[in-house]
C-alpha cells in the first residue's frame, strides 16, 4: 500500500520532507484525468463527469472515440471541443497514446523508428494534427513517445530516425506556441530521463522541446527516487502523468496499490513551480473509469494537502542534471541509464497498454 507519512514538528526523516515554516505556501497542484482511461464513455459525457467531480483538466488522448485526428471536419470538431472545455473551465493536454489509431492492426503502430519511411511520415502526420489540435484547443503541451525500436535496427539508426522524424513536429510546435513534451516510456528506445537528456543534446535543445515526466515510470525504473526525478526534471517539465506503480513493474495502478510514497513527490512538484496538468494515467481501467476518476482526486487532494505542509529539501548531491533548461548541450548525466528492456512481462501505461 501507498504510505502517507505523518510526520512530526522536526520532519519525517523517511520522507525527506521538513516543515514549512516559512509562511509561504507551495503553488497549488492542477489535477486532470486522462480520457484513455474513459474510452467507454462519449467524450462530451467524459468532459462532464470530470468537471463535475471538480478536476482542473483533462488529458486528451485523440483516438477514434475521443476527437478522430482521421476523421473529417477536424477543424470544426475541434472548435465544438474547446468551447465545451471553456463552459466546463478544464484545461487540456493533448495526448498521441491511441492503441490502434493509425493502424488497426499494429498497437501503437506505426512508430517514428519504423523503417519505412512512409510509415514514419504517418506519424509525424499525426504529431503535426496533434499541433495543430493543441493550438486550437489552448492545450498547455502536446505529448508524445518515441517507440520500441524495431527488430533488426540497431540504437544509432534508431536515434537518427528519432531525430528526424521530430524535427518538422517541433518547428511546427514552435510556430504553434505550444510544447512538444516527450515520455520516457519503459521499454522504447527512450525510456529515462538520461534518454530524454541524450534527445535534448543532440537535437541542439530546441525550446519547443520539453518532458512528459509519468511519475510511476520514476518509481518503476528510474535509479532515483520520484521526488529527486522532479526536481532533476524540473526546468524541462511540460507535462506530468500519474499513477501509483511497484518498482521493477510497468503495471499502471489505481492509487493505493503500488508502492509510491506520493506526499514527497507531490511537495517536489509544488516546490518546481509547474503551472500545468497532473493527469492520472489509468489505461487499462476503462471499465470502471467513473469509480477510479471519482476516487483518484481525493486521493491526490488528500496527499497534496500533506505536502503543502512540508517543504521540499534541497535537491540531491548526486543529481547532475544542469539547472538551466538551456544548459551546455555537452553535459552529461553521472546517473546510469537503466536498460531500454522492458522491465515487465506486462507492459502497460500511457502509451504501451
Amino acid at each position: 500500500m501507498s504510505r502517507h507519512p505523518n510526520p512530526g514538528p522536526n520532519g519525517d526523516a523517511a520522507t525527506g520532507l521538513r516543515p514549512n515554516t516559512d509562511g509561504v505556501s507551495p503553488p497549488s497542484l492542477r489535477f486532470g484525468y486522462g480520457t484513455n482511461g474513459l474510452a467507454d464513455l462519449r467524450l462530451d459525457d467524459a468532459l462532464g463527469l470530470l468537471a463535475d467531480l471538480g478536476y482542473d483538466g483533462v488529458g486528451l488522448t485523440l483516438d477514434h472515440m475521443h476527437l478522430d485526428p482521421l476523421a473529417p471536419d477536424l477543424a470544426a470538431r475541434t472548435r465544438r471541443v474547446a468551447h465545451r472545455l471553456d463552459a466546463l473551465g478544464l484545461g487540456v493536454t493533448v495526448e498521441t497514446g491511441a492503441r490502434y489509431v493509425l493502424d488497426p492492426r499494429r498497437k501503437h503502430g506505426p512508430s517514428l523508428l519504423d523503417p519505412d519511411p512512409d510509415d514514419r511520415a504517418r506519424r509525424v502526420d499525426l504529431l503535426l494534427r496533434a499541433v495543430r489540435v493543441a493550438a486550437d484547443l489552448g492545450a498547455h503541451a502536446v505529448h508524445c513517445f518515441s517507440g520500441i525500436v524495431p527488430d533488426g535496427t540497431d540504437e544509432d539508426t534508431a536515434w537518427k530516425r528519432l531525430t528526424e522524424a521530430l524535427t518538422p513536429v517541433l518547428d511546427a510546435a514552435g510556430t504553434a506556441g505550444v510544447p512538444l513534451a516527450v515520455e520516457p516510456e519503459p521499454g522504447h528506445l527512450l525510456a529515462t530521463l538520461a534518454d530524454f537528456h541524450h534527445l535534448r543534446r543532440t537535437l541542439g535543445d530546441p525550446g519547443p522541446l520539453g518532458l512528459t515526466l509519468d511519475l510511476g515510470h520514476c518509481q518503476c525504473l528510474e535509479p532515483l527516487p520520484p521526488a529527486d526525478c522532479v526536481r532533476d526534471a524540473a526546468p524541462w517539465l511540460r507535462h506530468v502523468q500519474i499513477e501509483d506503480m511497484r518498482r521493477g513493474v510497468h503495471e499502471h495502478l489505481p492509487f493505493g496499490d503500488g508502492e509510491m510514497d506520493f506526499p514527497p513527490v507531490l511537495a517536489a512538484l509544488a516546490a518546481t513551480g509547474y503551472q500545468g496538468l497532473t493527469v492520472v494515467e489509468l489505461p487499462r481501467h476503462s471499465h470502471a473509469g467513473p469509480h477510479f476518476a471519482a476516487h483518484s482526486l481525493p486521493f491526490l487532494r488528500h496527499a497534496a494537502t500533506q505536502a503543502a505542509a512540508f517543504a521540499a529539501p534541497a535537491p540531491a548531491s548526486t543529481s547532475s542534471v544542469p539547472a538551466a533548461p538551456h544548459g551546455d548541450p555537452s553535459a552529461t548525466s553521472s546517473v546510469p541509464a537503466a536498460p531500454h528492456g522492458d522491465p515487465s512481462a506486462n507492459p502497460e501505461g500511457s502509451s504501451t497498454p
